[in-house]
């Protein structure tokens, strides 16, 4: 059992992690001031590729060739990195328990580590459908996707399932991507969500009608309104069956769940005050301790943009805010300051040859423009979100960078609108205008 003292300890290993690294090496941090400690053991990763281009059957992504922080057309960070930038990388370590007023983080092996200044950046943990005790959910072959281990045993089973079955279970970001990924792989799939369309919690109605029929002509089986109520298994503990609530039966040798995750922030329970499921924290991402910061997926901070206080699960905010952590800490170090955070939420998917993004609120009214039919050999639409007569969300299927960032701007500009039809009958123009 080691005791190991830092100035600065980053806790988790994810895509926050990473960036925070890179900002630190920047601002600048002399040989053996910074720890990332991570359970995993591999150095950051961008991890999107997990539910992409990792599972594509034929030019596929592996590391070191994702590692952060090429997501953002930044330096890759394999392990040599942290090395030749004076950065302790501390791989396959669990942190079991953090004194927050001692200052000491324990690992699961008995080791201690402590810190002048600590940044959480522990991310989120997949829901397990064994954490609601259905039945046969331990069956083998059952995959809930996170950790690049997780990706690897998936990858494992598509090899060894040719031509197989899949049940995927959910109808959000991984339910979709991983549906079509497997699809792409010969795979025979069925999607099965409780909602009435997919991704409910930003596409409208007619949005999802699109990518469900998209999906469907590309012969994916789609159940919607009822849930996996239990798995049976074969005698070698295979899964070969998915029970839905509403009696059907789904024969399957390979399922996928993704029904959300949780932010790991239980180590740190009655140490730091909490919100909407997150670690509250300021616009720099300090939290009710000073000493302490928390990042990407388990922080709630202020939505400048809004004047509300928001928890972002996103790969954007991941990186974003981890720079902005350490520009803050390094800047009050040196008695300066810099300015609030000022995020605008953003969202995007890739799959098939489809191409989303999305940029500010889905509250309001909407309304959708371009040619949105499921069937076009090159469908290309979007939809604006207005509130209160002005425009706060603007999503685009399609789009080129130059149309992407046009939606951005409108999206963060949040100007006026003389009418819905006239808004709709603009469409695209209406944010290239300004």
């Amino acid at each position: 059992m080691t005791v190991k003292d830092f100035k600065y300890v980053i806790a988790g290993g994810g895509v926050a992690a990473g960036y925070a690294a890179k900002e630190f090496a920047k601002q600048g941090v002399k040989p053996g001031e910074l720890a990332v400690i991570s359970k995993e053991a591999v150095a950051p990763y961008e991890r999107p590729a997990l539910s992409k281009a990792y599972l594509f059957p034929e030019g596929f992504a592996r590391l070191p060739g994702f590692h952060v922080c090429v997501g953002s057309g930044g330096e890759r960070q394999p392990p040599e990195w942290y090395k030749e930038n004076g950065i302790e990388l501390i791989l396959s370590t669990e942190i079991v328990k953090a004194d927050l007023a001692g200052k000491t983080l324990t690992s699961a092996a008995g080791d201690t580590f402590k810190y002048q200044t600590l940044i959480i950046a522990t991310g989120s943990s997949v829901i397990r459908l064994t954490d609601f005790g259905v039945q046969g959910a331990d069956s083998k072959n059952i995959f809930y996707l996170r950790e690049i281990d997780d990706a690897d045993k998936l990858v494992d089973a598509i090899k060894a399932k040719k031509n197989g079955k899949c049940v995927i279970v959910g109808g959000g970001y991984i339910g979709l991507e991983i549906s079509a990924v497997m699809k792409m792989n010969n795979v025979d799939v069925t999607t099965v969500y409780p909602e009435p369309w997919c991704m409910p919690r930003l596409f409208t109605a007619e949005l999802a009608a699109f990518y469900e029929g998209y999906y469907s002509n590309k012969g994916i089986n789609i159940i919607k309104g009822t849930v996996a109520a239990g798995f049976t298994a074969d005698a070698n503990g295979d899964v070969k069956e998915v029970k839905l609530k509403d009696g059907r039966v789904l024969e399957a040798n390979i399922v996928v769940v993704g029904v959300g995750a949780r932010p790991l922030i239980n180590l740190f329970k009655g140490q730091l005050q909490e919100e909407k499921g997150g670690i509250k924290t300021d616009g720099f991402f300090k939290t009710s301790n000073p000493d302490v910061y928390a990042v990407g997926d388990v922080a709630t901070f202020p939505l400048k943009l809004y004047s509300e206080i928001r928890r972002v699960e996103h790969v954007d905010h991941a990186r974003k805010s981890a720079e902005q952590a350490v520009k803050a800490l390094k800047a009050s170090e040196k008695g300066k300051s810099i300015e609030e955070y000022d995020y605008l939420p953003y969202f995007y998917s890739r799959s098939f040859d489809l191409s989303w993004q999305f940029y500010g609120d889905n509250v309001g009214e909407t309304v959708i423009f371009g040619d949105n039919n499921p069937a076009a050999p090159k469908a290309k639409f979007g939809t604006y979100w207005t509130k209160d007569g002005k425009v706060v969300g603007a999503f685009l299927e399609s789009g080129t960078p130059e149309e992407n960032k046009a939606i951005a701007k409108v999206a963060r500009a949040q100007p006026p609108v003389e009418s819905l039809e006239k808004l709709k009958a603009e469409g695209l123009t209406f944010a290239t205008k300004f």
